[in-house]
């Protein structure tokens, strides 16, 4: 037993007399720092198998017990090949062992449900991509680009051609299985969404019972994987068989019967799922408003994931035809303020393969950006948090005189005006003035100037401090060093482009 690892048990026993899916089996672990009782699952041909993830070292023992008996111990040891789960710290992301995790995400909505040839065609490109989180769905899509026929399915049908949820298809499972982990043997996270809209096999029309019995079946086999996610739907919104208290009710059980807690949250289309749910652990957006990251983190106090802010590619929908430093620009305008972002491709093909939809190869060229973006923020010692001192409002407050008394300049029309604009005026004005600036700490500053073509900028670093200024090129990937062993105020001069940033590290370590 390896912490971090999920360990498996397996037993021989005589088949499930009635349900498939829920079966009496039983497991408890213990060692002197954790105890945790776990489910076990029905995994055909007489096979019954019992998973746990070890998040302590030390000396376990095992007791099974239902329609199959075991007992045993092992000891658990460490490795550091493994992590463990990704945890929240804050507004961002963390291994259980402390390792940083910087979630740079991309969408194969369907890449379960592709031939053999496909997937493995999808996989050998994830290696040479920078995404290490990868949203996926259990089940199969249907939409524009999309019409492939899965060879398997979630469950069984019976004999009236409905979908039966106590007879589970393992060949499906142990498939599905075997995607997640090629995944994790490249270090990347399955984004796993539960539920979608976007249905013709009437997966979507399942009743609450049937939709319970599912989730119970799916949490028994995977929650012991530390690589993986839950994303209660792709656009839950949508979902018009569900209402609200259903999806409540999906979060509440995905919560309790994953004993192990793994990240979870749901993705929306129009309406903001309610973050501040205490089971949820992260914001799920869809959105292009990346002028509210900040805002976002503010009111929800926990990470936000652009998870989709729309598409590198050329189709005529609205939503697809970001050109690519469109979508490195996203990537950047949500990192630099310490949200995060997912990427996603949908260039037309003869063979109308959409990396998007079903995986294959990437064509765009904003893959090697998001990867010079990675590496810069991989360099630095900490997440970035948004860097408020550079505000609109602080620097741009008409033209008052900086030394102004507090009387003074709480009776300054400008800002009066300010503060009492309505709310979308207010919003109008949030998305005007966006400045896409983050710090961590004294130790790093940094200022993306996004779609802006600025010929210098007065960059105020803190007074004490030893600097190196660098400025960035996200379209060229290039980093010039304009200054070293630098602090206080200066004008740094810009080459007046679109897609330029500045980075400001303190060179005392």
């Amino acid at each position: 037993m390896i912490q971090f690892k999920m360990f498996e048990l397996s037993f021989k026993g005589n088949p499930p007399s009635g349900s498939e899916a829920e079966v009496d089996v039983t497991a408890v672990f213990k060692c002197e720092k954790e105890e945790k009782t776990v489910k076990g699952f029905y995994d055909g041909d007489g096979t019954y198998k019992v998973r746990f993830l070890p998040q302590q070292t030390g000396h376990y023992t095992w007791e099974v017990s239902g329609v199959v008996i075991g007992s045993g111990q092992e000891d658990c040891t460490t490795s550091k090949k493994y992590h463990g789960l990704i945890q929240v710290e804050g507004n961002h992301f963390i291994y259980e062992d402390g390792t940083r995790y910087l979630p740079f995400g991309t969408t194969i909505y369907a890449l379960a449900h592709q031939s053999e040839e496909l997937i493995a065609q999808t996989m050998e490109t994830l290696k040479k991509a920078p995404f290490n989180k990868v949203r996926h769905c259990v089940f199969p899509k249907h939409y524009d680009y999309n019409h492939n026929e899965p060879e398997f399915f979630a469950f069984e049908k019976d004999e009236n051609g409905n979908w039966d949820v106590n007879r589970p298809c393992f060949k499906f499972w142990k498939h599905f299985e075997s995607i997640i982990d090629k995944l994790a043997g490249m270090d990347i996270q399955s984004d796993l969404i539960l539920f979608h809209p976007y249905d013709r096999w009437g997966l979507s029309k399942l009743t609450m019972e049937e939709n319970r019995i599912y989730l119970d079946y799916l949490l028994r086999r995977l929650s012991a994987n530390p690589n993986v996610w839950w994303s209660l739907a792709n656009e839950y919104d949508l979902v018009f068989t569900r209402k609200m208290e259903d999806w409540y009710a999906f979060e509440e059980q995905v919560a309790a019967e994953d004993a192990y807690h793994h990240l979870l949250s749901n993705h929306n289309c129009f309406a903001l799922y309610d973050f501040n749910r205490k089971n949820v652990t992260h914001c799920s957006i869809q959105s292009t408003q990346l002028y509210k990251g900040t805002l976002w983190q503010k009111k929800f106090g926990k990470p936000v994931i652009y998870d989709e802010c729309c598409y590198e590619g050329d189709l005529e929908l609205n939503w697809g035809n970001l050109s690519a430093f469109d979508m490195a620009d996203r990537f950047w305008r949500a990192f630099a303020v310490g949200a995060y972002a997912t990427h996603g491709e949908v260039y037309l093909s003869d063979d109308e393969i959409l990396w998007w939809a079903r995986g294959g190869i990437l064509k765009g060229e904003s893959p090697v950006r998001i990867a010079f973006l990675k590496r810069i923020l991989e360099e630095l010692p900490g997440a970035l948090e948004p860097w408020e001192v550079t505000r609109y409002i602080s620097e741009n407050a008409g033209n008052e005189d900086k030394n102004q008394t507090p009387e003074e300049k709480a009776n300054n029309p400008f800002l009066k005006l300010i503060n009492n604009l309505t709310p979308d005026l207010q919003e109008m004005r949030m998305e005007k003035s966006a400045m896409y600036t983050g710090h961590y700490k004294d130790e790093v500053f940094l200022r993306y100037f996004a779609r802006e073509c600025n010929s210098n900028y007065h960059l105020r670093l803190p007074k004490t401090g030893n600097y190196k200024i660098e400025v960035i090129d996200i379209w060229e990937m290039t980093r010039i060093v304009y200054a070293e062993n630098t602090s206080g105020d200066l004008i740094v001069k810009l080459p007046g482009k679109p897609g330029i940033a500045v980075l400001a590290k303190s060179l005392v370590t």
